[in-house]
């Protein structure tokens, strides 16, 4: 899935290589515009079974380019979930010790800059939140969360696929992937994609259809679509592949748990992680999509309630109205509706 991610005119970025703490090769994308940056660094971090790239769909105005226009250091991690990394059995624990940290401190290497902040979004978002929590990122003092962090929250019917469909699945394949839209190969990838196009007739794109089947049941599941303009729809056909059934079973324990669950045993994410007073004084944001049908916005809401509780009016939750999940950063209005509340959430003094 490897593609050279575009760029607007004046814009220049360069891929720096860094190796997670078990020694997967990952890397991150800088960004710069024609101006040094006035701000310091800021991290954007993807969510599953996509890549970087998600943050820059072909609209007018992306979130990446709104960042570099409002004078901060951009830069897009590919965590082990990406698309263009090699395919791997990854979990939240994994990417939580292993590859945010040292993402965040091979920026600082890089900048010179010991405070970064970070714009996290779905289990990218649930896999740093595992970091901050536990301590593990102590450089961000500054953290916006789209859709999910601590408490994921999901349809009853998502809940079901989750509890009896994974185990079923998982016996058929390692991976679900959305790819198979546009090449189904060997008979479960076939007889999931016929079972997608017959229950799903939401839109024609067969990978937008495989992308709401694979991360719940929504009609579609991701995004609204009429807030998405044309080219982002076929654009979408290339930026979802494989994810792996090891994350799907993770999440269903954590469904069932009603909070994040840690399944390895890291030393550094004991079991009662998502409960326990967070080791970090980051404050932190929290978005939730009014539509969202991929995680509920009260997943956003208890996270904000239990973290408020312990720090009352430092962290702020923000439900927005017409919007799903991904269509946060890549709706056609986003640059209108989103991105002024999360340029404004960064510019606040922590």
């Amino acid at each position: 899935m490897q593609t050279e991610p575009s760029s607007p005119a004046g814009f220049t970025e360069r891929v720096v290589p860094f190796l997670a703490g078990d020694g997967r090769s990952l890397n991150l994308l800088h960004v710069r515009g024609e101006q040094e940056p006035s701000k310091g660094p800021v991290v954007l971090i993807h969510g599953a079974g996509v890549r970087a790239n998600i943050f820059r769909a072909p609209v007018s105005r992306t979130l990446v380019d709104a960042l570099i226009e409002d004078g901060y250091d951009v830069w897009l991690e590919n965590w082990r979930a990406s698309i263009d990394l090699e395919p791997n059995e990854w979990t939240l624990d994994q990417a939580a010790v292993h590859d945010h940290p040292k993402a965040i401190q091979t920026i600082v290497r890089e900048t010179g800059h010991d405070e970064v902040k970070a714009i996290i979004h779905c289990q990218g978002s649930t896999s740093f939140m595992l970091s901050a929590v536990a301590g593990l990122v102590p450089q961000v003092r500054l953290i916006i969360s789209n859709a999910v962090s601590l408490h994921p929250v999901v349809s009853r019917s998502a809940r079901m696929k989750a509890r009896y469909a994974v185990p079923v699945v998982s016996r058929l394949t390692p991976y679900l992937d959305p790819q198979w839209g546009l090449k189904a190969k060997g008979l479960t990838a076939r007889a999931i994609t016929l079972l997608v196009k017959a229950t799903h007739h939401e839109c024609k794109n067969t990978v937008c259809r495989l992308a709401s089947f694979t991360y719940g049941t929504g009609f579609p599941t991701l995004w609204q679509h009429e807030n998405l303009n044309p080219e982002t729809h076929e654009w979408l056909k290339h930026e979802f592949a494989k994810v792996p059934l090891t994350f799907f079973q993770q999440m269903a324990e954590c469904l069932r748990a009603g909070h994040l669950v840690p399944v390895e045993g890291y030393r550094e994410l004991p079991e009662d992680i998502a409960e326990r007073p967070p080791e970090t004084d980051a404050r932190f944001v929290f978005l939730a999509g009014e539509l969202n049908h991929c995680f509920l916005p009260e997943s956003q809401r208890r996270t904000y309630e239990q973290l408020s509780q312990r720090r009352p009016g430092y962290h702020a939750l923000h439900v927005i109205p017409d919007y799903g999940h991904l269509d946060i950063f890549m709706g056609k209005e986003a640059a209108r509706d989103v991105f002024p509340l999360i340029l404004a959430e960064l510019d606040k003094p922590v």
